[in-house]
């Protein structure tokens, strides 16, 4: 299931965080992150997948 997060991470960075966390602080700091430039998002997107 995480190789199912980690393709959603890189295509759409704050699916794979709510994937994997759900509606939380670590969401909506990837949503900013995502905003303000796409690789931030999917370094923490990534990075939230491979922690857990």
């Amino acid at each position: 299931m995480d190789i199912i997060r980690i393709i959603f991470a890189i295509i759409l960075p704050p699916l794979g965080v709510f994937l994997q966390v759900g509606i939380g602080p670590q969401f909506w700091i990837n949503i900013l992150l995502t905003i303000c430039g796409y690789l931030p998002g999917i370094i923490h997107a990534v990075w939230i997948i491979a922690r857990r």
